[in-house]
């Protein structure tokens, strides 16, 4: 014998317990809080975070020792293997737990949409400015992209001052800048 069977199975459960618990933990906050990376600001870009999942993520790593834990204490006790066969049983379970959880992981990042928004498709679009306009100055507007009403940055293409919320008719995109002009009524 290596070690003690008791301390050994201790040791099992004592793993097990605390990476389910975490693995549990760690299920209910994605459910509150939610797993979306992406954040729209009000004011000059998109964020678009991506902490991409890898193989050896925190929550893979759960899982391994998850299912470590569980075969190793139920090798050792329910099953009466050796020392030896118990961690091997213990190892290649929390392998399966760890590949089948990166796997899993991998197929819902696949569902994850990314739509590039093509903003010459709001040419001739009539939407809001956003913001204040100096005569050719900058600004924002709120406009359909893409079937998608967006926020976006745009200059004013015309010697007229435009307010915020005014109606706007974009006239042309040049180096992902939106042009436009006060739509008269």
């Amino acid at each position: 014998m290596l070690f003690s069977l008791e301390n050994v199975w201790k040791f099992y459960y004592y793993i097990a317990l605390f990476s389910t618990i975490l693995f549990v933990l760690k299920l209910i906050i994605f459910n509150f809080v939610g797993g979306d990376s992406e954040v729209f600001s009000d004011f000059t870009t998109e964020l678009d975070t991506d902490p991409s999942f890898n193989f050896l993520s925190v929550q893979s790593v759960i899982a391994f020792f998850m299912g470590f834990g569980w075969m190793g204490y139920a090798a050792l006790k329910q099953l009466q293997f050796s020392q030896l066969i118990s961690f091997l049983c213990a190892f290649g379970v929390g392998l399966i737990f760890l590949a089948v959880t990166a796997f899993l992981m991998f197929s819902v990042k696949k569902l994850e949409k990314k739509v590039k928004k093509d903003k010459n498709t709001a040419v001739k679009q009539v939407g809001r400015a956003y913001t204040n306009f100096e005569p050719l100055g900058m600004g924002q507007v709120e406009i359909e992209i893409n079937g998608q009403l967006s926020v976006v940055n745009a200059s004013n293409n015309t010697e007229e001052q435009i307010n915020a919320f005014d109606l706007i008719r974009v006239v042309r995109v040049s180096d992902d800048l939106l042009y436009i002009e006060k739509v008269k009524k």
